[in-house]
């Protein structure tokens, strides 16, 4: 008989998810109560109950976005937990900093390390990935490659802007957020972050974990997709850049 429990993965990613969070010690009720309301939003099947099944891993990552989400809003109620937020949530690459105010603008911009522009139609010979490109908006104007071939970026006229490269432990993007906080957004096989407000964006790629700022963003989404991890700017709103992204082909 298999002994293993369904949801011992779960308990290891919520405890891995621990250090991740650099918060103080709010009251266990607000935790609870914050958690429990958060949950209870999600849908309920009805009919026989049948028996209990290994959680899928679309399921588990709804779970632990659920109760960062509440941990992240009963801190931030909290003048000491305001003040400790930073550093709370990572996603495949991207490492995003919440602080208790809107972060200070960043008025230059950089280009990503070694990026140089390419013809869209050479993107495929240029990387060691499949590079997609959403069907909504049709082919870029421009793309670029940077990193030695670790991320596209491809551009269109309106102003919208898809960077796509390798996720991974470390994180390559950071953005510096204040309220509004970031909230996620369910699409069909995976859990996007919506992040609404213009933010700094920056790119860590030193050794030493110096951040690199690169410029002001505007609202973006992320989202990760066969070990790859995309980020959508310029939609303008969520609805449209969820659209965008499930076209992607």
């Amino acid at each position: 008989m298999n002994s293993h429990d369904p949801f011992d993965d779960l308990e290891a990613e919520l405890t891995a998810l621990g250090p991740l969070l650099d918060t103080p010690s709010p009251p266990p009720g607000d935790v609870a109560a914050a958690v429990r309301a958060r949950l209870e939003l999600q849908p309920r099947k009805r009919g026989r109950r049948t028996r209990p099944t290994r959680p899928t891993r679309r399921a588990r990552w709804r779970i632990v976005a659920a109760v960062v989400l509440a941990v992240v809003a009963v801190t931030a109620a909290t003048p000491q937990g305001r003040a400790a937020v930073a550093r709370v949530l990572r996603l495949a690459g991207v490492e995003l900093q919440l602080g208790d105010t809107p972060p200070t603008p960043v008025r230059t911009t950089a280009n990503l390390p070694g990026e140089h522009p390419v013809a869209p139609d050479d993107l495929p010979g240029l990387v060691r990935f499949q590079v997609r490109t959403p069907a909504e908006l049709g082919p870029p104007a421009r793309a670029a490659v940077a990193d030695q071939g670790r991320l596209v970026s491809m551009f269109w006229p309106d102003g919208v802007r898809l960077d796509q490269f390798q996720g991974g432990v470390d994180p390559f993007f950071f953005k510096k957020l204040g309220p509004p906080w970031p909230d996620y957004v369910e699409m069909a096989g995976t859990t996007a972050w919506w992040i609404p407000g213009a933010h700094p964006l920056g790119y860590i790629r030193r050794q030493d974990g110096t951040e690199i700022p690169l410029r002001q963003a505007a609202p973006t989404l992320v989202w990760q997709r066969d070990a790859l991890t995309y980020r959508l700017e310029g939609a303008g709103t969520r609805e449209r850049a969820v659209r965008i992204a499930g076209s992607l082909r």
